[in-house]
């Protein structure tokens, strides 16, 4: 089993690895934010990505998603834990807690969220985004992590393009929802993991109230950072918790999401694009 970690805002590694390597993958989508750090935590493997790449360079509108997620699915990873910053949309959210997520809302709109194309159609199904099994093992490990707010396991995650933060009237519609939290990364992450058929589970860190709450400051950066650093050693702890309880081989539909969701004949994919497709679907094709 080799889990892949992707890391957000204020978490660019990954302590007590060993043996560590970087790899720099190249795929059939480009580059992925940067070289992906390899080694081993409680006697398991762990490949890691600094989604933002080193330094956060890269505005969430400018990740190569599709390439972060096939340069994980070329490292053999099976599992996808995807930690990242978010605003909370609840009174009973607080920054400092964690949420693992259990559905999305996505309204980006400048981002390539799927493999397919270019002459090759696929519809895998998304009711469901994250992977049930997966969640027990890192809700189980979170639950054991001391220090900090709170974990509230499940909550709709509002995916915004940004940079920017929400207007008060976009916060308060979000909130309007039902949602629980709102970020920049998550569903985009979710819908190629399911397509890349990668067990996928998103721990989202509180730091703020975005901009709907009447006495709680409005989200800033400065803010966002001071709650996120406090959060990160909790997430890195729950990393390595979780590792021993995760087994394999793996039992979840997420193994097999892809099947039968390609609707256009193989015959009829381009000999280019069967070519890129060749790691995720090349047994189907």
């Amino acid at each position: 089993m080799i889990l892949g970690v992707l890391g957000g805002s204020g978490l660019y590694d990954l302590d007590g690895l060993e043996g560590v390597r970087e790899e720099t993958v190249v795929t059939p989508f480009g580059h992925p934010s940067g070289p992906l750090v390899r080694g081993r935590l409680a006697d398991r493997e762990v490949v890691f990505l600094a989604r933002h790449g080193r330094g956060h360079r890269l505005l969430p509108s400018e990740i190569n998603y599709r390439a972060n997620i096939h340069a994980l699915k070329q490292l053999g990873v099976e599992r996808v834990l995807s930690i990242s910053a978010v605003g909370s949309l609840r009174d009973g959210i607080a920054p400092g807690d964690l949420v693992l997520v259990d559905q999305f809302i996505d309204r980006t709109y400048r981002r390539a969220t799927s493999f397919f194309g270019d002459g090759a159609v696929g519809h895998v199904s998304f009711a469901d985004p994250v992977c049930a099994d997966l969640g027990d093992a890192i809700a189980e490990a979170a639950g054991e992590v001391a220090g900090g707010g709170r974990l509230h396991r499940g909550g709709t995650y509002v995916c915004m393009e940004g940079p920017q933060f929400s207007t008060r009237a976009e916060s308060l519609l979000h909130r309007s929802w039902g949602a629980a939290t709102i970020g920049m990364t998550g569903a985009t992450e979710a819908k190629l993991c399911r397509e890349a058929e990668l067990c996928f589970v998103s721990l989202a860190l509180v730091t703020d109230y975005d901009a709907w709450h009447e006495v709680e400051a409005a989200v800033t950066a400065e803010a966002v950072i001071a709650v996120l650093l406090a959060n990160v050693a909790r997430a890195k702890e729950v990393v390595r918790r979780s590792l021993p309880k995760v087994g394999r081989p793996r039992a979840c539909a997420c193994a097999r999401a892809a099947a039968g969701a390609i609707l256009t004949a193989p015959d009829a994919i381009p000999a280019e694009t069967r070519e890129k497709l060749k790691v995720l679907y090349g047994r189907y094709l």
